[in-house]
């Protein structure tokens, strides 16, 4: 099968109902997941990140794309469907500077496991392992964290919480289009 050709779609905004609940299990493995994951990969380089969940362009299905530079500064480029994240059980934790696409123009620091493994299945349905540390260690937390209905912001003090969101609402969003709707 050829790898479709993406479209970029609009990037959902934070407080849209499919950013705040846990996203359905993908059980069917064809064109439509491939073009999906293709969609997926075009809206998340035309938003100029470095990961996307699917429910951050509107859909409730559990799968991630990332395109992410480890601590060496090797990229990883991958989709995983289903994921499951692993965290090391003694934990070093980084505290860095954490953005979202659903959460545009803003930032804060947010502490993260500084390695993550995540296991799950590639748009073929073939397992897949992957680990990372760094960034993509942090991207595997942030995504996995957007499929279980979190946000960044929803691990900062509530006060915080709330002034991001208050500046993020101005800010015009990111991608293309306008903000998704459910």
């Amino acid at each position: 099968m050829q790898t479709p050709t993406g479209t970029p779609r609009p990037i959902t905004r934070y407080g849209t109902p499919v950013l705040h609940r846990r996203c359905a299990d993908v059980t069917v493995f064809d064109d439509a997941l491939a073009q999906l994951v293709a969609d997926m990969f075009a809206s998340m380089y035309a938003a100029h990140g470095v990961g996307l969940a699917a429910n951050q362009i509107g859909v409730d299905a559990r799968i991630f794309v990332v395109d992410c530079p480890d601590a060496t500064g090797a990229h990883t480029v991958a989709a995983v469907v289903n994921p499951v994240l692993h965290l090391p059980e003694r934990r070093d934790l980084e505290v860095d500077s954490e953005g979202c696409l659903s959460v545009p123009g803003q930032r804060a620091e947010v502490a993260r496991a500084a390695t993550a493994t995540v296991t799950g299945l590639d748009p073929a349905g073939a397992p897949i392992r992957l680990s990372g540390t760094g960034t993509l260690a942090r991207c595997f937390q942030h995504e996995v964290d957007h499929l279980d209905g979190l946000a960044y912001v929803d691990r900062l003090p509530a006060a915080q919480r709330k002034r991001i969101l208050a500046a993020s609402a101005e800010h015009p969003g990111v991608g293309v289009g306008v903000p998704g709707e459910e």
